[in-house]
């Protein structure tokens, strides 16, 4: 079969759906991949897999999409793809839209986390949400990642019945994330100088006004005196960097919070913490809470879409409302007062993570293939 990708982005190829190439490459079919091509991976690029270089812009309305539309049309018709499987909203819409009326085609996607969700700006639902009733109709599959999503998209009208789905997200190599040994952790702590009586907490993700690290800064603020051996590390850069730091050094907590820029080691930054933290105002299904569980941290998390799908309350980590910094530091303070309970955590998401691995997700991603395929 002959099958087709398609992202706004190469990032997301990059990120996220290399092991699902491979395993449709492997299965015997023709893959090829459409998106901007701004930043191909050297990975991506020793596949087997046709690249188009599309031109999308994020912005749905703008007039650089109808080059786009008309380019993914060409592409699909000249190259023959059965399949197109979609992903990311913009190139979601517009390629479902070119498609529409092409014969013997099946359309997929699958939403990381529809733009509208509870909460939302009413822009988003202004726009988002009135494409997604629009193309419903064209499309033959799909496939959600959270309980929101799914329930949402059980409110739209697609080509036929029962092809609405949800899976334990992309999928995670937990070969990559493993929980430490206190010998293994000591040893990392001393590489990366920090001492074993520090409280470690960690956060991976861009530094922007959606993943809400100012929540978490006031949270440290309010424990710098309750908790003197506090340290957070926050993983990743963005347009908020500069105001965050700020913002750290109004506080006076400049020696409880380490911004470490993008980096290629966090699954050995997530063995020397104690616990991992997300305080999203927006989540899909968030990649960095499935990480910490895989390493085995206990969580303290936002209670938004994405966050407590992954994290359920006083099980295996503890949810706080998205703008009370007083309760995520009390979730906090609770986590560093009872090793217990930071061991009941670990133990429950080293269990609970084992169905958002890699293989899993693929057999998931397998039966769902087979079963639009057979009906």
């Amino acid at each position: 079969m002959k099958i087709l990708f398609v992202t706004t982005i190469a990032n997301t190829v990059n990120l996220f759906l290399i092991p699902h190439l491979k395993f449709l490459i492997e299965q015997g079919n023709e893959v090829g991949v459409a998106f901007n091509s701004d930043d191909i991976s050297p990975e991506l690029m020793n596949l087997t897999c046709k690249i188009h270089p599309i031109e999308f812009n994020r912005n749905p309305l703008k007039k650089e999409n109808l080059s786009a539309y008309k380019k993914i049309k060409q592409i699909v018709t000249k190259e023959g793809y059965e399949l197109i499987h979609v992903h990311t909203p913009v190139a979601s819409f517009i390629t479902r839209l070119a498609c529409r009326k092409l014969k013997n085609i099946r359309i997929f996607y699958t939403v990381h986390g529809f733009h509208f969700f509870k909460g939302a700006p009413i822009k988003n639902w202004a726009i988002y949400y009135t494409l997604e009733r629009l193309s419903a109709k064209w499309t033959d599959g799909l496939i959600t990642m959270n309980q929101e999503d799914f329930r949402i998209a059980k409110g739209l009208k697609f080509r036929k019945p029962d092809c609405i789905f949800q899976v334990h997200g992309v999928g995670l190599d937990l070969t990559k994330f493993t929980s430490p040994t206190i010998e293994e952790k000591y040893i990392l702590r001393n590489e990366y100088n920090y001492r074993l009586e520090d409280f470690i907490l960690i956060y991976v993700g861009e530094l922007s006004f959606r993943k809400h690290q100012d929540l978490l800064i006031k949270a440290v603020s309010i424990l710098k005196d309750k908790i003197p051996n506090l340290k957070l590390l926050l993983i990743g850069s963005g347009p908020l960097e500069n105001s965050y730091k700020e913002m750290v050094n109004r506080l006076g907590i400049k020696a409880n919070i380490e911004f470490l820029g993008y980096r290629e080691d966090i699954s050995e930054l997530m063995k020397i913490a104690d616990a991992a933290v997300s305080t999203s105002r927006q989540e899909g299904l968030p990649v960095n809470v499935m990480e910490a569980m895989a390493t085995g941290l206990p969580l303290v998390a936002t209670n938004v879409r994405g966050n407590r799908d992954l994290v359920v309350n006083e099980v295996n980590g503890l949810l706080c409302s998205v703008e009370d910094a007083e309760g995520c530091a009390g979730a906090i303070e609770r986590l560093y007062k009872s090793e217990q309970l930071r061991r009941e955590f670990s133990l429950r998401n080293k269990e609970m993570i084992q169905s958002y691995s890699i293989h899993h997700v693929l057999k998931e991603m397998k039966e769902i293939y087979e079963k639009q395929f057979i009906c």
